[in-house]
């Protein structure tokens, strides 16, 4: 009767403590983890990360801590430009975090290249960058913790609304003060006071209505390009595919476009615009008439050439294109 009793009992000690010291070696883990990382915030915004590192701190369990990754192509061979632009947005994001009072150890900002981690790259199968995923505390990374890079573009305060939406944490974005663009107004309205100043006693350019049409003309093309969407959204200027060494200047949804793609419809726009006024200054000129050719078949040419190289684009972004009517 005692020795059944005696087993009973440590058969109950056995496995009530067992738990325990498995609950106790998984908290030190943990807590081993996150001081680690603290340790690496400390001296880097965005830690570095290779393979073991992603598979120790970030794929293995214990984790009560988010991380956002950028994947990345830093190296010069790779010829990677747009990356350098993500990484310095990405950066400006981690140093915003890590500065600000709000500052916990909740979510970290880190970083894999493909140089130093092309088989972590393999285990996402991944195969572009810039790509930036978000790993929570717990279970495995869902569509809505990739980055919608094409669509939202790199800036940092895009990438801030994203880690409020997956985590709830608010950063406040801080930039370093850049000077370059008072400066350059400075510079610009420098310039324009000194024209004036030296042509003081003839203004009548001012009343030119050639030069303001330019100007507004200018001001027409840059604005129908989507430079304003640029400027908003901070799209990349082309995505180049770091497997293939690939580079697409045209975005192939009509959701969202790159930086090269306004460039080269600013260019296709303006050529258009240069035939129809070839074309206009033909028909109305007093020029003589060999020149007045030259000047029409430019101009047909400018307008035929251009017009559909702008609808080729059209139809590789909007690819129902040409549409077609249901007569009911």
């Amino acid at each position: 009767m005692f020795g059944k009793l005696y087993s009973t009992l440590l058969f109950i000690l056995f496995f009530c403590h067992e738990p325990s010291d498995a609950q106790r070696k998984k908290e030190t883990l943990l807590s081993e983890k996150v001081t680690q990382m603290m340790d690496w915030t400390s001296k880097r915004s965005v830690i570095r990360m290779n393979g073991e590192k992603f598979r120790r701190f970030v794929k293995a369990p214990p984790r009560n801590y988010s991380v956002f990754i950028m994947f990345t192509a830093l190296q010069p061979q790779r010829q990677c430009g747009v990356c350098k632009q993500a990484d310095e947005e990405f950066h400006v994001l981690a140093n915003s975090w890590h500065y600000s009072s709000a500052f916990t150890n909740r979510i970290f900002f880190a970083s894999v290249d493909f140089d130093e981690g092309s088989d972590v790259f393999q285990m996402l199968n991944m195969n572009s960058a810039p790509t930036f995923l978000h790993f929570p505390p717990k279970g495995k990374p869902r569509r809505s913790d990739t980055y919608e890079l094409q669509v939202r573009g790199f800036s940092a305060d895009q990438l801030a609304r994203w880690v409020a939406d997956r985590t709830d944490v608010q950063i406040r974005v801080i930039r370093p003060p850049n000077y370059a663009g008072p400066l350059l107004l400075g510079f610009l309205l420098a310039v324009i006071g000194g024209l004036a100043y030296l042509r003081r006693n003839n203004l009548e350019f001012l009343f030119n209505k050639n030069v303001w049409a330019f100007s507004a003309l200018c001001f027409t093309l840059i604005m129908t390009s989507g430079q304003m969407w640029n400027h908003i959204r901070g799209p990349p200027y082309a995505h180049k595919n770091p497997n293939t060494g690939q580079v697409s200047y045209i975005h192939g949804s009509s959701q969202a476009q790159f930086v090269a793609e306004t460039h080269i419809v600013l260019l296709f726009n303006g050529a258009v615009t240069a035939g129809i006024i070839l074309l206009c200054e033909a028909a109305t000129s007093d020029i003589d008439t060999g020149k007045r050719k030259i000047m029409c078949v430019a101009g047909i040419c400018l307008v035929m050439l251009c017009f559909s190289w702008l609808l080729s684009i059209f139809r590789a972004k909007y690819h129902g294109y040409p549409y077609s009517f249901l007569m009911g």
